[in-house]
């Protein structure tokens, strides 16, 4: 049997598609948006129920919210490294589709699955024994402690599956199919709600396990999720589908992906060990600081995800164009990409500066959790200026991984968080620093908002940096 036997029909490339521009991206960016805000209402979801259900002691409730702080940060960095396999799947799917090779296309979105599973099979154990000394080495102790490894150790068992949900929808961005991706999330997000809350209280022979069972019933549902989006390949989906013998070691094919995703993997988790290294500085100001900047980050995903979403169609439409030899489009794709992000993230930026008090006091309504309010908006409303070249990292981000063009983009993050973002935090937010060989000087000692202005000046330098690699044009001949 042919292999256009064993699979759906394929849809048509994008590079093919009759549209004008704008409504390709828009046609791409939507759904994919849906996807990010559903993902972003998970964590919304559980920040929400922590910082609503105060323990019966009132003192361990912001030590629990802090321990999510951490905990969320700590997940996503070990859900970074789905970046591995996700990063090479899109762009070679891109690339083979983009060129009307579907078979090719359709291997390497089963070899991503296989590598998926390969590495969180073999990360598991590593992530739940390393554990307890990540939470430590952050600042947190004590009981703060205990509360973020009890939330992380069921994310973190079954984190295999997370893997295998973001490479399967990687794999189908590439191939075009930005819808799938929302409707697989749109269960995840759904089902939370029920799980999540059922785990905190308790339902008939269910026991309440208050805010441990929080990162249980997330853990669930993205184990729901992987197994609703791998029946969808199952059946085929735009011309993917899951093949037993397409799932066997292809050495050569595995290298190409890996060629590509192993510079995009060390970028996201040196970014990731840059944000736990920050995350250090802000834990060391106390559990009302850590819980402010946790709140806030999750206020800023908004912008984050709008960017994401724009960040996905061009990375699929730069990978199509590229495969089919028109650098020219793929330029102008990324292009209009860029400019419905920004314009889309500065608008999310006027609402987090006029609303920021108001979301604060969603996620801590209690009069013992005014502190964190009054902690919080001044940062919310400054990182509301910063989406502009927020927008342009982001997005850009995604033009250059769509080109294969993986490697660049670890310089920039080094730059930005080495020698913009940890200095100026350290200096800001300490009243002193002892440089060595008796050397002192004086900090600033702002806090968190002082920590918020390093991240601010990072975001600046960073989003020049990101146009000009852009605009010099180099990405478009890089070789995947």
């Amino acid at each position: 049997m042919s292999n256009s036997e064993t699979t759906t029909p394929p849809e048509p490339s994008l590079v093919t598609v009759r549209k004008p521009l704008g409504w390709l991206v828009i046609g791409l960016a939507w759904p994919v948006l849906v996807q990010q805000f559903l993902i972003l209402s998970v964590a919304l979801y559980d920040q929400f129920l922590a910082g609503n259900n105060p323990p019966e002691d009132p003192t361990l409730h912001i030590g629990h919210q802090a321990a999510q702080t951490t905990a969320n940060y700590i997940s996503w960095f070990i859900s970074s490294a789905s970046a591995l396999v996700s990063v090479g799947g899109t762009a070679l799917v891109a690339r083979f589709v983009g060129a009307g090779e579907r078979d090719r296309a359709n291997r390497v979105a089963n070899q991503s699955l296989a590598l998926a599973f390969v590495f969180g099979i073999i990360g598991t154990p590593l992530a739940l024994f390393a554990l307890p000394w990540a939470v430590h080495a952050l600042g947190l102790r004590d009981e703060t402690a205990w509360s973020a490894v009890q939330f992380l150790q069921p994310i973190f068992f079954l984190v295999t599956f997370q893997l295998l949900e973001q490479s399967a929808i990687a794999c189908l961005v590439g191939a075009g199919d930005t819808r799938t991706g929302p409707f697989v999330l749109g269960g995840v997000a759904l089902l939370n709600i029920p799980m999540a809350w059922t785990c905190f209280h308790g339902f008939g022979p269910i026991p309440g396990m208050g805010f441990y069972g929080i990162g249980m019933g997330t853990a669930l549902s993205h184990a729901c999720g992987s197994l609703t989006v791998l029946g969808v390949l199952l059946v085929g989906r735009h011309g993917l589908r899951l093949r037993g013998a397409d799932l066997w070691p292809d050495f050569p094919l595995i290298y190409r992906i890996l060629r590509i995703s192993l510079p995009a993997s060390v970028d996201t988790l040196s970014i990731g060990l840059c944000q736990l290294w920050f995350l250090s500085l802000v834990n060391a100001l106390g559990n009302v600081a850590a819980t402010a900047h946790g709140t806030a980050i999750r206020c800023e995903g908004l912008g984050y995800m709008s960017g994401q979403a724009f960040a996905t169609a061009a990375s699929a439409l730069v990978g199509q164009n590229l495969g089919a030899k028109r650098p020219h489009e793929a330029a102008r794709s990324a292009r209009v990409a860029l400019l419905f992000g920004c314009v889309t993230m500065s608008l999310m930026g006027v609402l987090f500066f006029t609303f920021a008090p108001a979301m604060f006091h969603f996620f801590s309504p209690h009069a013992h959790q005014q502190p964190v309010v009054d902690a919080g908006v001044p940062i919310l409303r400054l990182v509301a200026f910063a989406m502009p070249p927020l927008s342009a990292i982001i997005v850009l981000t995604g033009v250059l991984r769509g080109a294969g063009d993986t490697r660049f983009p670890i310089l920039l993050s080094w730059i930005g968080f080495l020698a913009i973002r940890l200095p100026i935090a350290y200096l800001l937010t300490r009243d002193q620093l002892d440089l060595g060989a008796g050397i002192i000087i004086p900090g600033w000692n702002l806090g968190l908002f002082g920590a918020w202005l390093a991240m601010f000046a990072d975001l600046m330098v960073r989003g020049a940096l990101f146009v000009w690699r852009f605009t010099s044009g180099r990405w478009k001949t890089v070789r995947v």
